[in-house]
């Protein structure tokens, strides 16, 4: 058993916010990652995909989510299974952005919209 402090989560920054990375393999050897998405206002990741399931859960603001075509608006409470190779852009609300957890297998690799491989984010790995 892997006891993770808080002073050992690692923080990951992109133009759309922060990531914290609670437990994955890199961090307390856990064969999952979850960490915590903190999106900035009225911004969005880019359109992209990934080779294994995600779940998120709202904690806090809202967010539009675009999965497969469909469009849904999520609040504090909501929870959406991403099944993989389903292409996936999550927008901040304008207000307030929004405050999510969420899990993946360790070492899920993002999907470029082309097919290109991008990679296991950081927060991921």
């Amino acid at each position: 058993m892997s006891v993770i402090r808080h002073a050992q989560c690692r923080r990951s920054e992109t133009p759309a916010g922060v990531m914290t990375t609670f437990a994955s393999p890199t961090l307390g050897g856990a064969t999952r990652a979850v960490w915590r998405v903190e999106a900035t206002p009225a911004t969005s990741g880019p359109l992209h995909d990934f080779d294994a399931e995600q779940v998120w859960t709202f904690l806090g603001g809202t967010a539009t989510v675009e999965l497969g075509g469909e469009t849904f608006t999520v609040a504090p409470g909501d929870t959406v299974v991403m099944p993989p190779s389903t292409p996936r852009r999550v927008t901040a609300g304008a207000d307030e952005g929004f405050t999510a957890v969420v899990t993946a297998p360790g070492g899920a690799r993002a999907v470029l919209p082309d097919g290109t491989v991008h990679g296991v984010p950081p927060w991921i790995a």
